[in-house]
Formats: C-alpha cells, structure tokens, sequence
C-alpha cells in the first residue's frame, strides 16, 4: 500500500475512530483528542504497517494503547508519594484485612523476603510492583528490556520458592 493509499484508508476511518474513542472516554473533547493522537501516531508509524494485516484493527489498537498510556500518565501524575515514607515498614495494622497477628507476621515475612532478593532482581521487581511498566523500569535503571523481564521473572521464582507455603 502506498503512502496515498495508506493517507486515503486513514482517513475513511476517521468517523470509526471517533466512536471508538468516544467508548473509550465517555466525552466528545477527549473523543476528539483521541482521534487526532491516533491519527498522527499512525502516520508517524506508516512504516511499520504490514499490508496484510487487518488496517482498521491495527489502527484502534494503536488508538487503545494511547488512551491506556495516557490514563497510566495521569494516574501517576495525580499520585503523591511520601519521599520520607519507608515503603518497608508501612503500618499495617491500621490497614483492613492486616489486623492479626497472623497477617501482620505473613507482611513482615514478604517483605523480608522480596528484601532478601539480591539488588539486581530487588530493585526491578520492586519498581514493578510500584505500577512501573517493564519499558519505564528499563529506562531508568537504563538497561535493556528483556533484562527487565527476565529479572523479575527470576525474581517472582525466588520468591515462589521462599515463599511456598502462601501458595
């Protein structure tokens, strides 16, 4: 498909797209917004359009992925996090559900077992669980990605190990 074409098959989507987005928002400015995102995002990604794949869902998955990307944005905007909290000894017991000894005992030893990963599973596998994506944590530990992955893999098995008998 040439570049015509591609601009062409664009183009009679637009009102498609709109319905989509507006499933998505639930309100016609952000609707819009959407649709313009996604029609420049499919643009810039002309090049990576392959000609037998299905266009129109090709496109509204490209649309989905911006919408959950910006409400991932905006989720971590809006959150505040306590630079002088310590993550490791949060008080539980005034937490629902974290009230017996039991449970308080079963935190403790979670913790000190995602504690004892070694630093190269531990800090991945921690920013993870803080709502990190895999290319997020890539990106600030600056490495690679399956490098990511992989560690928290490894990590989640040490602690299956560590932890079996919450299984």
């Amino acid at each position: 498909m040439n570049a015509l074409q591609f601009q062409k098959k664009l183009l009679s989507m637009q009102e498609n797209m709109m319905n989509f987005a507006l499933s998505l928002t639930a309100n016609r400015e952000d609707a819009q917004d959407l649709t313009q995102d996604t029609t420049l995002k499919v643009l810039d990604n002309q090049d990576k359009f392959v000609d037998n794949v299905n266009f129109k869902g090709w496109v509204l998955t490209v649309m989905r992925n911006i919408f959950i990307n910006n409400y991932h944005r905006i989720v971590r905007q809006q959150t505040i996090v306590d630079p002088t909290a310590d993550l490791y000894n949060i008080d539980l017991v005034n937490e629902p559900g974290f009230g017996s000894p039991e449970s308080n005992y079963q935190a403790q030893e979670i913790g000190a077992a995602i504690k004892s990963l070694n630093e190269e599973m531990r800090v991945p596998f921690t920013m993870y669980l803080g709502g990190y994506k895999y290319t997020e944590i890539a990106e600030k530990l600056g490495i690679p990605l399956g490098t990511v992955k992989s560690r928290i893999f490894f990590a989640r098995q040490e602690l299956q190990k560590k932890l079996k008998e919450y299984r």
